[in-house]
């Protein structure tokens, strides 16, 4: 049988999996995804840490701990979190020594209530770099115009970087600036590039979700005939910037101090619409050089029916442009959706973390008061945080 997902990452994509649960890590199903599919990283949002916290025994002890210690909830989130992140650096730890610290990476968000709040984000990146204590971590930052400065602040610290929640072509140029300037940083700093690891996290099924609903309202047939091409042809034309900036002569000098590029993350890869092919964001955004972060199932289903039909962005630069340009012929505003979908990013990535937080207080109250597994009590939390949202 064709091993799909070794066609994959041998077209030069990287297999990440976007979940993470203590489960997981005791069951021994992170590190068998590891040897056996092909899993090179790890993503996590609160939206993930809220289910996994709710739906496993494996929890009670450290919120018992927790609770007996009086510790307040936004440090037990921490605590909590943390533990599980730093376990799982360490499954992930072959792929990171295999890959000369390329892969095995494994993310962490920041607060993301401080996503509008550059000092806060880097002090809370620092605390979270500190706390795991893995050098296969990566800190999540949100692409927001405070989370510019701090991605460039936190990288000149030696910290590795997960930009998260970019949606527009300009503001990932913006995430690539602050990239360069913070190891240009970091090297003026004393830092060892070659241990410095960064992604740009490019959401794609969200754009498709909100173009389609705008294109279904425009009604039109030529703008129906235009559903579920967007998502891609953003991606493509990322995917085209990147080219440009790592083959420029400022790049070349890093690459020559030891810095590995920032690649490419392809986030938000499961389809909304079932209309659409369940791998489809798989399949047509494969280059070398990137990585596609996946939920479980749709690891699954590229194992089972995927096909890598080798690079499938860097010959669709025209007709991706196309796409744009007919989008906008037919009313679609595609700046105004890219706004709409970083804020409403920003909202549903706080709105999960203040249910993860309700979760955790009423799962400290009952272990406090010993009425039962603690975890138990964040069931209704999780399932709304999981409502909001997540990279998936």
């Amino acid at each position: 049988m064709t091993d799909k997902l070794n066609e994959l990452t041998a077209a030069g994509v990287a297999v990440w999996l976007d979940d993470l649960s203590r489960v997981r890590l005791s069951s021994g199903g992170l590190d068998q995804l590891r040897r056996e599919q092909h899993v090179a990283g790890v993503t996590t949002n609160p939206t993930i840490f809220a289910k996994a916290l709710s739906d496993a025994d494996e929890y009670n002890w450290q919120l018992r701990d927790l609770a007996t210690r009086g510790v307040e909830v936004e440090e037990s989130v921490r605590m909590l979190t943390t533990y599980d992140v730093r376990w799982a650096c360490d499954v992930m730890r072959p792929s990171y020594d295999g890959s000369d610290g390329v892969d095995g990476r494994v993310s962490i968000e920041v607060d993301p209530r401080l996503a509008h709040d550059s000092d806060k984000t880097v002090a809370e990146a620092k605390a979270l770099w500190w706390l795991v204590d893995r050098p296969n971590l990566f800190i999540k930052i949100p692409a927001t115009e405070a989370g510019l400065p701090a991605i460039t602040a936190t990288l000149a610290e030696g910290i590795s970087v997960n930009v998260t929640l970019i949606f527009g072509l300009d503001r990932y140029s913006a995430v690539m600036e602050a990239f360069l300037a913070g190891l240009e940083q970091a090297k003026a700093n004393g830092h060892d590039l070659s241990k410095i690891g960064s992604v740009a996290s490019f959401f794609v099924s969200r754009v498709d979700s909100e173009v389609d609903k705008r294109l279904e309202k425009i009604g039109s047939e030529q703008a129906k005939s235009l559903r579920g091409k967007a998502a891609i042809a953003n991606a493509q034309l990322a995917y085209e910037r990147y080219s440009e900036v790592f083959s420029s002569d400022r790049w070349k000098a890093l690459a020559a101090a030891g810095a590995h590029p920032q690649r490419p993350l392809w986030a938000s890869t499961s389809t909304k619409n079932p209309d659409y092919r369940d791998v489809i964001y798989v399949e047509e955004l494969i280059a070398p050089g990137t990585v596609n972060t996946m939920p479980e199932p749709v690891i699954h289903a590229y194992a089972d029916h995927g096909e890598t039909r080798g690079d499938t962005i860097t010959g669709a630069y025209d007709a991706a442009r196309k796409v744009f340009a007919d989008l906008e012929s037919v009313g679609v505003d595609m700046a105004d959706v890219i706004a709409t979908l970083e804020r409403e990013g920003v909202e549903k990535f706080e709105a999960s973390w203040q249910e993860l937080l309700d979760g955790v207080r009423k799962s400290l109250e009952a272990a406090a008061k010993g009425t039962g597994a603690p975890n138990k009590a964040a069931k209704g939390n999780a399932k709304a945080a999981e409502k909001a949202g997540g990279n998936a």
